[in-house]
């Protein structure tokens, strides 16, 4: 764990959300710090060299752009690490976990729109010979604000109504790829990814800031990595709830400290029944066992069926590679970066 009284823990903790859209953002997160932006970039690049950071960027809202899925297999055990391999190899695959169970391989796929994200489901159970079952997102309950690394409390936040897919202009496809590592080490970052892109520096800034406003961006920031910062007790926790009061309950789940993602999605069939999703990270498996104990019983969920999944490889982590919609080929095919 990194001290809190550091400047680590301080970039790592206060700035994973209300980054500065400013033309030179280090030197104006050093003024708040009190160090030079010579000394923000160096602890960032090396928190990023060492994995401790994915990359310092957006965190774009469930299905706002593009479509996407969290996606499991049931994968013989002595072919995980090929079938992992494979999976991890698509540009369309950003997380990628070996779980606890007879769906062992869980991983998050994303594509332009619907059809695109079938099709790549499709393309993966045809490389690996295990065909992935598919749980889209119903109703969100909390997700991805990140939460203070001292004692695991984040922002409360009110969920509103989910928000329609966006229409993208083709220079916006642009800047999203663009970004899709985040922000170069350099003094002006915006001003790079928009000669990257084709935009101005000013036009970046004002897009991201609209993103943030309309709910696009769920937040601009660093983005850590959990398991590196000793979280490394991971567990996915499920419930099979009534349709009636999975509304409910999530809800209330959601409110409770220890809960860093809860959401309600679709089930596939009998082969797995759960269908409220929750996860806790902590620091060691007996935390985790019991917090998630704590929670079902102040919520009311020790009545349903449930199972709890804890993460035990991680086969890769990185931002979602969103591309613009290509026009539908004549044949009916399609192709994926693998």
């Amino acid at each position: 764990m990194i001290a809190a009284d550091t400047l680590d823990f301080r970039l790592l903790n206060d700035f994973q959300r209300g980054f500065p859209l400013l033309a030179e953002p280090w030197a104006a997160l050093g003024e708040q710090l009190g160090c030079s932006a010579d000394a923000v970039l160096a602890r960032l690049a090396a928190l990023q060299a060492e994995a401790k950071i994915s990359r310092v960027g957006p965190v774009f809202a469930p299905n706002r752009i593009g479509a996407s899925t969290l996606a499991a297999m049931a994968v013989p055990v002595a072919d995980l690490p090929r079938v992992a391999a494979l999976v991890s190899a698509f540009a369309g695959v950003n997380h990628n976990y070996r779980r606890e169970h007879r769906y062992n391989l869980w991983f998050v796929a994303s594509a332009a729109d619907d059809s695109a994200l079938a099709l790549l489901l499709d393309a993966i159970g045809d490389a690996t010979g295990c065909p992935p079952i598919a749980l889209p997102l119903l109703e969100e309950f909390h997700i991805d604000l990140g939460f203070d690394l001292a004692n695991g409390r984040r922002t409360r936040h009110v969920v509103g109504p989910a928000m329609p897919r966006r229409q993208l202009a083709a220079a916006d496809w642009r800047l999203i790829d663009a970004l899709h590592d985040g922000l170069p080490w350099l003094a002006r970052p915006y001003r790079a990814i928009g000669e990257a892109c084709g935009r101005s520096e000013a036009d970046v800034i004002a897009t991201l800031a609209g993103w943030l406003a309309d709910g696009t961006l769920r937040r601009f920031g660093v983005v850590v990595r959990h398991r590196e910062l000793g979280y490394r007790a991971n567990a996915m926790c499920v419930w099979a709830v009534p349709d009636d009061a999975v509304s409910r309950l999530g809800h209330t789940l959601a409110g409770h400290d220890g809960v860093s993602l809860c959401y309600r999605r679709r089930t596939p069939g009998p082969a797995w029944p759960y269908n409220l999703f929750c996860m806790i990270h902590g620091q060691s498996r007996a935390a985790v066992e019991a917090r998630r104990a704590e929670l079902a019983a102040s919520v009311g969920l020790d009545a349903f069926p449930s199972a709890v999944l804890f993460s035990t490889d991680c086969y890769k982590q990185c931002g979602a590679r969103y591309r613009a919609p290509l026009p539908a080929p004549h044949d009916g095919q399609a192709g994926f970066a693998a």
